[in-house]
């Protein structure tokens, strides 16, 4: 009798490390996909909302803010899981020169006495080319003679 305990106490400690060991693994595999899909949406969708008019005229990097957010909530919502919930949050986006800085949290199915493990992820990410100031450019701008809101992207 007493081995027989012993044996389905082992059985039952095994289960329960297997149970543990593969919340832990969703939890690590479940950061860095989200950190590597971050990273690449937030590329893809820098690359998509560059101002290529004013790239033109003036040889500098601009994006714009709201086709920057919808290529990113696109992009970010068609590669997702299933199996999590997600909190994208925008903290700031710079036109010129062109800087985001984005979070993402997503909750596992995973919980402990009604409290969810979440991940959190951040990024800034800075847009940068080989900067060159037309002086013409800047001049007129200056002196009110150049209107970018005149020009087709």
């Amino acid at each position: 009798m007493n081995k027989a305990t012993l044996l389905i106490g082992i059985i039952i400690l095994a289960l329960f490390t297997f149970g543990v060991i593969n919340i832990v693994q969703n939890y690590q595999t479940g950061n860095e996909l989200d950190y590597y899909l971050l990273k690449e949406t937030t590329e893809a969708a820098m690359t998509d909302a560059v101002d290529i008019g004013y790239y033109r005229l003036s040889g500098m990097l601009r994006i714009d803010k709201e086709k920057f957010t919808e290529s990113f909530v696109r992009r970010f919502a068609q590669n997702v899981n299933n199996d999590r919930s997600y909190r994208i949050r925008i903290y700031d986006i710079n036109e010129t020169p062109p800087k985001v800085s984005i979070k993402i949290d997503s909750t596992t199915a995973a919980t402990f006495n009604s409290e969810t493990l979440g991940i959190s992820n951040q990024i800034d990410a800075i847009l940068e080319s080989k900067y060159e100031e037309n002086k013409l450019i800047t001049d007129l701008i200056r002196a009110g003679k150049l209107d970018y809101s005149q020009i087709d992207t």
